[in-house]
């Protein structure tokens, strides 16, 4: 087996783990457990969904990351870039259509590692990333807001615009306890750990809300007035029924959660390695992370990735090796077994306070900021991508997103694409090819091409080479820094040659190394021009012109 296709989790069992590395692993699993639980319930809550399903997406996709992926300190689970796809799956299709949307984007998943595709996920543009994720921060603030001020809708509209009027509608009804809860959760989540490091203040903030709740019999919504009692138990794995028509419906929402996830995992192990100072294998990443999501999906639970901020913490609490994972998946299923009955009693203004400091640390408002101050492309990418996954979809705004980052690169790619004009009338040539010391006939013209000849500068390439300002009987086209022709290119070379021949002007084409000479052979270029006619060297090229004058 190639060794990218080994989990990271399987090497250093082989290597051989520390007793102090264990024990740092574990005690960071064990924080890790307990600031994930919150996260999970209030993603769940967040995306449309029962909070126990966020639990048992933790504890199942947490479970199988850690153990076969390809990074040493990845933390698997729900996330927040997750929320926007999976409410509008809920809102559509139901619990059952999520279900199904998951199983498929497993498979997606696994397909991109087995293709190796991890490594090119890491070249989709940051602007397009800083986009969407800025995107998502801003609805997952704008959908807090029912519960942050305790306005008690019992319908929030899934657009973003009508969620707004119906929150100005609504403003009347703002309860003033589950807007001191959400205020005292924020400050306590952010602050908390500035006093003591090990305990996570999000956990402080839910503790303390609770009791105060309970205690005083405070009037705000809590998880059971709004879902009810929370299972402290595991059910059977099992999948509903799928027709044709379902897969059809859901491929395209099982794509983008396959390409977010994807993306937002190796994202992850990515800032985990610059921690660690280590290196992940991403297409083992990839599919430990499609095998989570098919398991969760079996379970019943959500969509799952790499979590960028439950990493980061694992890493800081002395996390080393995949243990941690694994150590904070078995926290979570123990909260579950045993506590479950307690969490249904947590105000929804607190994980609504905890969801505000989430979307806070998501929007990345000073990279969208000094993208802003950047090149004109790049603040295209952004700001187009950002209003759509606001104003409509964050499936078109990732679809958008990368055929316009595609379209702009090509673009880019053309205009780096130099053709240069070398003639006996021109005047630079002397200079330019002053070290070769090349002897250009009278009625020769040497074309020199920089650049990649793909279909984006291929028409660039042909016009320019055809529109010649006077008539030569020798055209040379130089070729030495040709790292790439596609087959664009290679249709206007012989359109190229085509139209010297029917005005009786002879084309050679030098720089053709043996490698490119076989491309040429397989795009049957040679039924075009003669074989002796193409060749490596320009003193070659030279000597050819001056037998055809």
């Amino acid at each position: 087996m190639r060794k990218e296709f080994i989990p990271k989790l399987f090497s250093l069992l082989k290597q051989g783990i520390s007793r102090e590395i264990l024990t740092k692993d574990m005690l960071s699993g064990l924080i890790v457990g307990i600031v994930a639980l919150p996260l999970a319930i209030a993603f769940a809550i967040a995306s449309g969904v029962s909070p126990e399903k966020g639990i048992l997406t933790a504890i199942i996709a947490g479970i199988i990351i850690s153990t076969f992926g390809g990074s040493r300190v990845q933390i698997g689970g729900p996330t927040g870039a997750f929320i926007v796809i999976i409410y509008g799956i809920v809102q559509q299709y139901g619990t059952d259509g999520l279900t199904i949307a998951t199983f498929m984007a497993g498979f997606i998943i696994i397909g991109f590692g087995l293709m190796r595709l991890g490594n090119l996920l890491k070249y989709i543009p940051y602007s397009l990333i800083v986009g969407f994720t800025s995107g998502i921060a801003l609805i997952i603030f704008s959908s807090q807001i029912n519960d942050f001020f305790g306005l008690h809708i019992a319908k929030v509209p899934a657009n973003f615009i009508d969620k707004w009027s119906v929150y100005f509608d609504n403003l009347h009804n703002i309860n003033w306890f589950a807007i001191g809860i959400a205020f005292a959760t924020v400050l306590i989540t952010l602050y908390f750990q500035k006093i003591i490091r090990k305990i996570p203040g999000s956990i402080i903030a839910i503790v303390l809300a609770t009791i105060v709740v309970q205690v005083f019999e405070i009037p705000v919504d809590t998880i059971e007035s709004n879902f009810g009692d929370i299972p402290n138990k595991i059910g059977l794995p099992s999948i509903p029924n799928v027709s044709f028509d379902t897969i059809q419906a859901l491929i395209q929402p099982a794509f983008a959660i396959a390409i977010l996830g994807s993306i937002e995992s190796l994202l992850s192990a990515v800032v985990s390695d610059s921690m660690i100072g280590g290196k992940h294998r991403s297409n083992m990443e990839l599919v430990a992370q499609g095998a989570a999501n098919i398991m969760s999906s079996l379970f019943g639970g959500i969509p799952a990735t790499g979590a960028i901020a439950r990493t980061a913490t694992n890493v800081k609490n002395g996390g080393r090796t995949p243990i941690a994972g694994i150590v904070h998946a078995i926290v979570l299923l123990t909260i579950m077994l045993l506590f479950a009955p307690y969490a249904k009693l947590i105000p929804m203004s607190c994980l609504a306070g905890i969801l505000m400091v989430v979307a806070y640390h998501m929007s990345e408002w000073k990279q969208f900021r000094s993208i802003l101050k950047g090149n004109r492309m790049d603040i295209i990418i952004l700001l187009t991508t950002f209003f759509l996954t606001v104003i409509f979809d964050l499936v078109i705004a990732i679809e958008i997103g990368i055929v316009l980052s595609s379209f702009i690169f090509m673009k880019r790619m053309s205009e780096s694409v130099n053709i240069q004009d070398f003639s006996s009338e021109n005047e630079n040539t002397e200079h330019l090819f002053d070290e070769e010391q090349l002897d250009i006939p009278e009625g020769v013209i040497l074309y020199e091409i920089n650049g990649p000849l793909f279909f984006g500068a291929a028409r660039q390439f042909q016009e320019t080479i055809t529109n010649t300002h006077f008539q030569p009987k020798v055209i040379i086209i130089r070729m030495r820094y040709v790292p790439l022709i596609d087959a664009t290119g290679y249709q206007s070379i012989k359109e190229i040659i085509k139209t010297y021949k029917s005005r009786k002007i002879k084309v050679i084409i030098s720089g053709v190394k043996t490698s490119l000479r076989k491309d040429f052979e397989k795009n049957e270029l040679f039924l075009f021009i003669e074989s002796d006619l193409v060749v490596e060297e320009i003193q070659t090229a030279i000597k050819r012109a001056k037998e055809s004058l």
